[in-house]
């Protein structure tokens, strides 16, 4: 893991104990997991990883409820469109709404902050329509730089 993101888990840490959240260890490892990935992971793919790198086997059932935890506290996102998950990237700024780009190609996800001005007018917009958002999270596929370059697209 890179000294940046054990910094980062490190602050996770301290902030769930300053909050009274109980991250246990094994919570933990499927965190640190997340955040050694740049790409999202399904709950298989955690548990292989678990297995691989700490010999720890984990029912997958026992995952999906730490990613459930995971998730209700913030700490990881879970992308809808392709049922995977990813360590949120705004992790101590809960204010933060997040939009998601998932490239079509490599499934790498960029997390980008939106500007709480057009939060407010999708909430507006919703509102209008008469509409309750089952979540209200936003994700968008195209693709990114290098495979926009590698399949010669050009950019909108």
């Amino acid at each position: 893991m890179t000294e940046k993101k054990t910094e980062l888990l490190r602050e996770v840490v301290q902030k769930c104990e300053e909050k009274g959240i109980n991250l246990t260890n094994k919570r933990k490892m499927v965190l640190s997991v997340l955040q050694e990935h740049d790409l999202p992971l399904s709950a298989y793919e955690i548990a292989d990883v678990l297995k691989q790198s700490v010999g720890e086997s984990l029912p997958i059932m026992s995952i999906y409820r730490m990613l459930d935890f995971l998730v209700q506290e913030q700490l990881a996102h879970k992308l809808l469109t392709v049922n995977k998950y990813i360590a949120c990237h705004h992790i101590c700024d809960h204010h933060i709404h997040s939009q998601f780009l998932i490239c079509n190609v490599c499934q790498k996800v960029t997390e980008i902050a939106l500007p709480d001005a057009l939060v407010a007018q999708l909430q507006q917009n919703v509102s209008e329509a008469q509409f309750t958002l089952s979540s209200p999270q936003l994700e968008l596929a195209g693709w990114c730089h290098d495979c926009r370059q590698q399949l010669n697209i050009q950019h909108a």
